[in-house]
């Protein structure tokens, strides 16, 4: 049988793994951790971790599938690919600013974007934004443009005020 989830994201880390499944599983709603594969002795001289150490974790945010690899220190994170989290109200928006930039990299933080303390990069967006920025008046999508570029997190009613005046 098929897994529900065809294609699931794989995150790559040095060895926080097993530590960062469980800061995102603490975030969202509906979210756990499924299975934890640990490293045995074989293959040692290849991999370098030691036995019992976590290798792989499989974990759920809100129901989506993820896999979270310890597979050394040779590639980082970066802005290429990152998370877009989409949220219906300003206390969601909130709520996962603060959750999701917890020690994280402050000056990663422009538009709704942000970098957790794992390098992960996460979009924290208003549904809203997208209709106000998709405005067919240009003059109104283009305030809320000018008002989002100036922001970190997002703010709703100041998106909204843009496009309104």
């Amino acid at each position: 049988m098929q897994d529900k989830n065809r294609i699931s994201p794989c995150l790559w880390f040095d060895d926080q793994a097993e530590e960062a499944a469980g800061f995102y599983t603490g975030i969202f709603k509906n979210s756990k951790i499924v299975t934890v594969s640990r490293y045995t002795e074989a293959g040692r001289e290849v991999h370098g971790k030691p036995p019992g150490s976590a290798m792989t974790v499989a974990f759920e945010l809100d129901g989506q599938a993820f896999t979270a690899l310890n597979g050394g220190p040779n590639f980082k994170f970066n802005e290429a690919v990152s998370f877009e989290i989409n949220c219906e109200t300003q206390e969601e928006v909130d709520y996962y600013w603060a959750r999701l930039s917890e020690s994280g990299d402050t000056a990663a933080q422009q538009c709704g974007w942000l970098k957790d303390k794992y390098g992960v990069s996460w979009q924290v967006v208003p549904g809203i934004l997208t209709e106000l920025i998709n405005d067919s008046d240009p003059e109104k999508a283009g305030r809320v443009m000018d008002a989002m570029l100036k922001m970190k997190k997002l703010d709703i009613s100041e998106l909204k005020r843009a496009h309104a005046s």
